[in-house]
């Protein structure tokens, strides 16, 4: 795994770090629906990890897991459960905020070039775009009930469900349409970055 980045791949992380905080400071970023979000702020963690590998991935999941958990104090739009999980744990709501996002990110980056191995580029893009949805997805919830699922308010959020079911119920048609646009937007986007030849996982 390379470790360093030459300059046209700094490039490249450095546009796709603009591009996440103009979208996590404008309305491009989050749909606010209900105490959960729908979020597009995973496409450039996707796109980082299909153009510079599971380093790039992990260091757009940082900056979208850092601009998530500041919006739990009010700092770029404002999140009703996160603000709520903040007074609760300061610490494991950064923690639940900002690990699942880098961790989303760095295994993003070996999905692709394991998918690559089996199906060409935009094929690739596709499922990236798919899993960096899926996972966002995955860890956010589970991470929330790992570190909250004891509290009165996830208690209630639960009602007495089962995990999975409840799991399923509270993301809902967020989580689809994340999915959804992710894959899209992902597999076209990151087609035109490999046309332009800025997928470095390719040059390895």
């Amino acid at each position: 795994m390379k470790k360093t980045f030459n300059t046209k791949q700094l490039t490249t992380l450095g546009l796709l770090t603009a591009v996440l905080l103009l979208m996590a400071y404008t309305p491009l970023g989050y749909l606010n629906i209900g105490p959960l979000a729908i979020t597009l702020n995973i496409i450039p963690v996707a796109l980082a990890a299909v153009t510079l590998g599971p380093v790039g991935g992990a260091i757009i999941g940082a900056v979208f897991g850092l601009t998530s958990f500041l919006q739990c104090i009010g700092i770029g739009g404002t999140s009703a459960m996160g603000a709520i999980l903040f007074d609760i744990n300061p610490f494991f709501a950064f923690v639940q905020r900002f690990i699942p996002r880098v961790l989303d990110g760095f295994l993003l980056g070996y999905i692709f070039k394991g998918v690559r191995k089996a199906a060409n580029v935009q094929v690739s893009c596709f499922i990236t775009g798919f899993c960096s949805a899926f996972l966002n997805t995955l860890f956010f919830m589970a991470a929330l009930v790992l570190l909250f699922g004891n509290t009165e308010y996830v208690q209630e959020l639960i009602a007495g469900r089962n995990v999975i079911v409840f799991i399923c119920s509270f993301v809902g048609i967020n989580a689809v349409f994340e999915m959804i646009a992710s894959t899209i937007i992902t597999g076209l986007v990151g087609f035109a970055l490999y046309k332009a030849k800025l997928i470095a996982a390719l040059e390895n």
